[in-house]
């Protein structure tokens, strides 16, 4: 006699939970499945031979070999991509293969240590380029999809949520790097330079490191700030901006302090600490002081923040607002050239 299943005694509440988890694992599944197929034709595998220099640990203790291995995606029809500073730094050839198997001898357009991004253009084959989306509007606990080459195999996924936003991260040039996704979605030294997607399929980072010693703690480059990186490098070949030494990050005013204020914007740029450079002047600035404003326009990020200090205001004696003790207060900084 066949073994059935006898449900008469379950309560029939049961069978519809059993059933509703089901279906959730099989919408989660879906999604992730989808964004893979949407994204995966835009990844491709770097490899990069190095001068010869000697290994060296980096920030997050990877070692930087002669021979290396990374990840990157394609942003644009006509073979521009992108991946980490660190994936092609001291590079003498870079060789990326497509989804295809089509290697490609990429051509370096720029890089960026400063915010480790680079961008290389290949020439051969069919390309599939991902869109960026607006990291603005991202949450803490969605979705978050990386898809890379680790240690060289092909299109490797792993998926998990967006764990915290505005995280400040140390770059193998010892500079800081602002407004940083930490995501747990597990990622390899081979994703570097990998795509972070969200559930529709659209870039929300680029996958810059994973921190030794520690579970779930990965990051990535906001897609707001790539994206304004890139298309900078694509069109001037580098990034010429001007800087204020500070550290800060992005946080949420309260409403109180929009209405009194009369703010454009709900968040600003919470100053957490001031570096003394000899190059900028930033005297008027005290750490607690959250930036809302500079040279007339609103700043309610720190990518707000990076788009101002652009190459027109190096040198320039300019307002910047303030909020301090709740209140805009009007100082004068004058930025300098970052050399990088």
């Amino acid at each position: 006699m066949e073994n059935t299943e006898n449900t008469q005694n379950i309560p029939e509440s049961l069978i519809h939970i059993k059933n509703d988890d089901s279906d959730l694992l099989d919408a989660y599944s879906k999604t992730v499945i989808d964004v893979v197929k949407k994204a995966s034709n835009a990844v491709v595998h770097i490899s990069v031979k190095r001068s010869g220099h000697p290994q060296k640990q980096n920030q997050q203790n990877q070692k930087t070999d002669p021979l290396a291995t990374g990840s990157g995606f394609l942003i644009s029809s006509d073979g521009y991509v992108v991946t980490n500073h660190h994936v092609i730094e001291n590079a003498v050839e870079i060789l990326v293969t497509t989804h295809e198997g089509i290697e490609n001898k990429a051509e370096l357009i720029g890089h960026d240590a400063a915010t480790d991004l680079a961008v290389l253009k290949i020439f051969n084959g069919r390309f599939h380029p991902v869109s960026f989306a607006d990291s603005d509007k991202l949450q803490a606990g969605q979705l978050a999809i990386a898809i890379g080459n680790p240690f060289g195999f092909q299109h490797t996924v792993t998926a998990g949520v967006v764990s915290a936003l505005g995280r400040t991260l140390r770059t193998q040039s010892g500079r800081l790097i602002d407004d940083v996704i930490q995501t747990d979605a597990a990622l390899n030294p081979g994703n570097s330079g990998g795509p972070l997607m969200d559930s529709s399929g659209r870039v929300i980072g680029v996958n810059t490191a994973v921190i030794r010693m520690a579970q779930g703690l990965c990051f990535a480059v906001s897609s707001n700030l790539a994206q304004f990186i890139t298309s900078k490098i694509i069109t001037e070949g580098k990034v010429k901006r001007a800087f204020l030494g500070i550290v800060g990050q992005t946080i949420n005013l309260t409403a109180r302090m929009v209405s009194y204020n009369k703010l454009e914007k709900p968040t600003g740029v919470y100053v957490t600490e001031i570096v003394s450079t000899g190059k900028s002047y930033n005297s008027e600035l005290f750490a607690g002081d959250i930036i809302i404003g500079f040279n007339d326009k609103p700043v309610g990020s720190i990518d707000d923040l990076h788009k101002l200090l652009d190459e027109k205001t190096i040198g320039l004696r300019l307002q910047m607002t303030v909020l301090r003790g709740g209140i805009a207060t009007n100082i004068t900084v004058i930025p300098a050239e970052m050399n990088v």
